[in-house]
């Protein structure tokens, strides 16, 4: 199993408990990994939790009989996680409307909340982005471990097999299965400086509530999915078709003219967070091919919008 990695502490501390730099410098890596697999951060920050839990309950010699503790800790998460993903069926049938990753904003704009510190704060790269990871809440829990494992974190088939139970032949299956749902559901690719501008244009053409300008920046098949969590309005099922999304968001603006709507960066892409106030109350993430936006997901639940809101403003990135 890979080995931990971690900052060295004093020789004292060494001393005391064998493996503690290790133990300690291996959070990050656990909250980052068990986040691409839940989707939430506050289920990734329980998952560190119980797996040190576990750790500690272990004598000094069930310790010391453990060749790898990063590895150890590892495999307990991702096993955890894969619980809870596999319950995540029965738990998603009672949420109130649809459900929606945790969007995490830069770290230069991180507020509030238990994630504060910068040795819990997940690496934002594309296996953060929204879009990959309502890919990924599609599949089984299997098909998302062995992804997340192996192409994210460069585990290998051996090493995600004694983590899922398959064998490293299955695991290469599972893997290849996911990648081709995330290949199915890719479109032409956009540079990022374009993404941004579709982005910012969207967010005057909504301002201004021009329907026409609006339709004109979202696929003729754009979808909006909203996720309220049955603690803030929102539409209970996705909105589908460019018109009918683009009336949907003018009649927003309309309703609530007081809203302010900032450029922000959500899990690593452009995105707008719309505050009322003072309060942020919705984080937009979008998923743009080509010149169109085709996807809009737009996170309410305020559970999810932890490290959103606050007294403070966060820094312009534009």
């Amino acid at each position: 199993m890979t080995k931990g990695v971690g900052d060295t502490i004093n020789t004292q501390e060494d001393q005391r408990e064998p493996g503690l730099s290790t133990i300690l410098g291996k959070r990050r890596h656990l909250i980052n990994l068990a986040y691409r697999l839940l989707g939430s951060l506050a289920d990734a920050e329980d998952v560190v939790q119980e797996t040190y839990a576990r750790w500690y309950a272990l004598s000094r010699q069930q310790q010391g009989a453990i060749e790898s503790p990063g590895g150890w800790l590892t495999t307990v998460a991702s096993r955890i996680c894969l619980d809870l993903l596999g319950s995540a069926r029965a738990r998603r049938e009672r949420y109130v409307g649809e459900w929606l990753p945790e969007p995490l904003p830069d770290h230069a704009e991180w507020i509030t909340g238990s994630t504060a510190d910068p040795a819990d704060r997940v690496t934002l790269d594309e296996s953060i982005n929204m879009a990959f990871l309502v890919v990924l809440d599609s599949m089984t829990p299997a098909e998302r471990v062995a992804l997340i494992l192996h192409d994210v974190f460069h585990y290998s088939f051996a090493e995600v097999a004694e983590i899922v139970g398959r064998t490293p032949a299955a695991c290469r299956q599972l893997a290849s299965s996911a990648r081709r749902r995330i290949r199915a559901s890719q479109g032409p690719a956009t540079p990022a400086a374009q993404r941004a501008d579709i982005v910012r244009d969207f967010k005057q053409a909504w301002a201004a509530k021009d329907i026409d300008a609006l339709i004109g920046l979202l696929d003729p098949e754009a979808t909006t999915v909203a996720d309220g969590g049955g603690l803030a309005s929102a539409e209970l099922h996705p909105v589908e078709g460019g018109e009918r999304v683009a009336r949907a968001f003018a009649g927003i603006a309309g309703r609530a003219p007081e809203l302010t709507i900032l450029e922000r960066t959500v899990n690593g892409q452009p995105g707008l967070v719309v505050r009322q106030g003072g309060v942020t109350v919705t984080v937009l993430a979008f998923d743009v091919a080509g010149d169109r936006i085709r996807h809009i997901w737009a996170v309410r639940n305020p559970e999810k919008l932890r490290a959103w809101t606050g007294a403070a403003s966060p820094a312009p990135t534009r």
